[in-house]
């Protein structure tokens, strides 16, 4: 067994794809149908067929490989971003989000999980990590998982006084 087998309190969690974009397979093939019917060919199971069996396969190894590679969850102990998991004892602090003309250094460090960067339609979220390291959590809920990863690392380390 693992660390992460005993059920962890969960502060945020997003799955990463729904499985019902796989319904997009079914109705290909009906609106194939339906183009046959309306072409006046009659309806011939192939064509719907082979549009309902590839529209389908394809989509469910996308939504498959996007739950796997582009979910979050964050516990108190640990923060998993797809298939990289990181000890939240690792973070020291959250940087200030992005503002103004100038992009923050952090912007540039290395995104957390085993993508080339931040997935397409999430936003970065700068973490200065221990050993003077950086790195970008992400998350379509970006706000939320800021607010929620800010306060368990205050919970463990309280914030400077200015």
């Amino acid at each position: 067994m693992t660390e992460h087998s005993a059920s962890p309190q969960v502060l945020f969690y997003e799955q990463g794809a729904s499985w019902w974009w796989i319904a997009a397979g079914p109705a290909s093939g009906v609106a194939m149908g339906l183009i046959q019917a309306s072409a006046g060919y009659g309806f011939q199971w192939l064509v719907p067929g082979i549009f309902f069996v590839l529209v389908t396969g394809f989509l469910a190894i996308q939504v498959k490989a996007a739950r796997i590679h582009t979910s979050v969850e964050l516990t108190p102990e640990w923060l998993r971003q797809g298939a990289e998991t990181i000890s939240t004892a690792e973070i020291v602090r959250i940087y200030p989000e992005a503002s103004g003309s100038e992009a923050p250094k952090w912007q540039s460090a290395r995104a957390l999980g085993e993508l080339t960067g931040v997935p397409r339609g999430r936003t970065g979220i700068g973490l200065k990590m221990t050993n003077d390291r950086s790195a970008q959590a992400w998350a379509r809920k970006h706000q939320k998982l800021r607010e929620t990863l800010t306060q368990v690392v205050e919970e463990r380390i309280p914030p400077e006084s200015v």
